[in-house]
């Protein structure tokens, strides 16, 4: 009779153990201690931001009244005005078929909580009868990435598209609503080599200072991260010319590429603006999953999901080590379906507010979502999922 109620029990304990590792689809995630994080998505607040089919607006290069965030709203900006955060999300009509063949302009929504949202009725950026129509017409302007100078000047790089080449373009306002474009930002160097490239995703560097995030400069310059399949540099002495930083042989310096089998496998895209801190210079981009043998098999292929890397304080082109797993990844429905099917979290906007770190970023190329980091009381990141 023992010696089958021991059986009995060692069957029962491999029967539960069996149970739980077949239950269990996720692993712990740690994060080193450089790293921001973990963000945590407030309850029943997501998506913060979605498609309006009632705004309307004239448009200029039609002249008539259209819906200029019918179709979608997605990868914002944010900074800090006037005690609240402002987000700049770009949104598009329904004029074309698939992403790329709409035209997109640059939405403002301002929150005195980073939570709840008051969007304007028109949008702030956008293509018009300007200097900059010959780079932004017909596909308009995308993806922006805002930050502030210490006096309140507040820049914007932002995707020109006029659906031959994408370049990087820049902005200025001092009050995130009227904004003065300067164009194209690396016409002026190298006799113009790399004016017309394909240019996207600018993060100029940024610091805390007297609890505001402001933009900084480095070895005498500002400096930016940019870049969408490697991670590039530039310097600038006005915030507007910029001057890509190359290696020996007068090309692109890449500081940082994909890796084969990691979620950052197909594509680095720099993220908000990155932040000097006292352990070095993080980065936040978004790493593209390769859908083939190259990419994790934990993560979607084609899936975008949200890296941190560290940079150097005294040589910022020197990369020191970057996150081997996301710190944030599609988990929600929202972020997991939508215009972009494979699942998106695509970090843009990130900003410091009632001492809290509020992230912005755009959900299956469709909505806009926010994770929020309190120092103070670090939340885990983003679970790992199990094959």
């Amino acid at each position: 009779m023992k010696k089958n109620l021991v059986k009995l029990t060692g069957f029962l304990a491999c029967l539960l153990v069996f149970n739980f590792s077949a239950a269990q689809t996720t692993d712990q995630n740690v994060l080193p201690k450089w790293a921001f994080g973990g963000f945590v998505r407030p309850q029943n607040i997501n998506p913060i931001i979605s498609p309006d089919p009632n705004a309307k607006f004239l448009d200029p290069m039609s002249n008539k009244m259209i819906g200029w965030e019918a179709n979608y709203t997605f990868n914002p900006a944010a900074t800090i005005k006037d005690g609240k955060i402002v987000v700049l999300y770009r949104s598009e009509d329904k004029t074309g078929v698939e992403i790329g063949t709409r035209t997109s302009r640059i939405g403002y929504a301002e929150s005195s909580d980073g939570l709840t949202f008051k969007r304007n009725a028109s949008p702030v950026m956008f293509p018009e009868n300007d200097s900059q129509k010959q780079f932004e017409w017909p596909g308009g302007c995308e993806d922006p990435r805002v930050a502030v100078t210490e006096k309140g000047t507040y820049v914007m790089f932002y995707t020109e598209w006029n659906r031959k080449v994408p370049r990087l373009g820049v902005a200025t306002s001092t009050d995130l609503t009227t904004w003065i474009k300067n164009g194209p930002i690396f016409r002026k160097f190298y006799n113009g080599k790399f004016a017309n490239i394909a240019s996207k995703s600018a993060s100029i560097l940024t610091k805390l200072k007297d609890g505001r995030q402001v933009i900084t400069k480095i070895n005498g310059k500002y400096w930016m991260y940019w870049g969408e399949s490697h991670v590039f540099a530039a310097t600038s002495t006005n915030l507007l010319d910029w001057k890509p930083v190359v290696d020996n042989k007068g090309e692109l310096k890449q500081l940082m590429s994909p890796r084969q089998g990691y979620f950052d496998s197909d594509l680095t895209e720099c993220g908000p603006p990155a932040i000097m801190t006292r352990n070095g210079i993080i980065l936040f981009y978004n790493g593209k999953n390769h859908p083939g043998q190259g990419g994790d098999k934990r993560f979607n292929g084609n899936s975008y999901c949200a890296g941190q890397a560290l940079f150097s304080l005294t040589d910022p082109s020197k990369l020191i080590i970057r996150l081997n797993v996301p710190f944030l990844r599609p988990m929600e429905p929202f972020e997991k379906s939508g215009q972009y099917v494979n699942g998106t979290v695509f970090i843009e906007g990130m900003t410091y507010f009632n001492k809290k770190w509020f992230l912005y970023y755009g959900c299956a190329d469709s909505r806009v979502g926010v994770a929020v980091f309190d120092p103070y009381k670090p939340a885990p990141p983003d679970p790992i999922p199990i094959l």
